[in-house]
């Protein structure tokens, strides 16, 4: 199993849940309004507006999925929720050693 976790902009969120929706093996993310800011080094702003704010709105999608899936869907995070600027946020992947539904049916 692999869990995956990215911080997106909340305006590509959306069209990250429709592309994912569309990769084979997608079991569904949980999504959590985060804030973040960067390194200033990495970032320039772009109005007196944006200098003003130390940071900015993301969302945080994880995802725990099988193995064999997980690359389509780190790719397809990584490719649908670039708007080619800084800022568009970062995706991993990490390792699950154990995995099990909380609600287990009645033996």
């Amino acid at each position: 199993m692999k869990e995956i976790k990215a911080i997106i902009r909340p305006v590509r969120l959306d069209d990250v849940r429709e592309a994912l929706g569309q990769v084979a093996g997608f079991p569904g993310m949980t999504i959590t309004h985060v804030e973040g800011c960067s390194s200033p080094a990495r970032h320039q702003p772009h109005d007196f507006k944006e200098e003003l704010l130390d940071y900015s709105p993301k969302v945080r999608i994880d995802i725990v999925i099988d193995d064999q899936y997980a690359k389509a869907v780190y790719d397809t995070i990584k490719r649908v929720a670039s708007t080619k600027h800084v800022g568009d946020g970062i995706v991993w992947m990490n390792t699950i050693d154990q995995f099990d539904y909380i609600w287990q049916p009645d033996s």
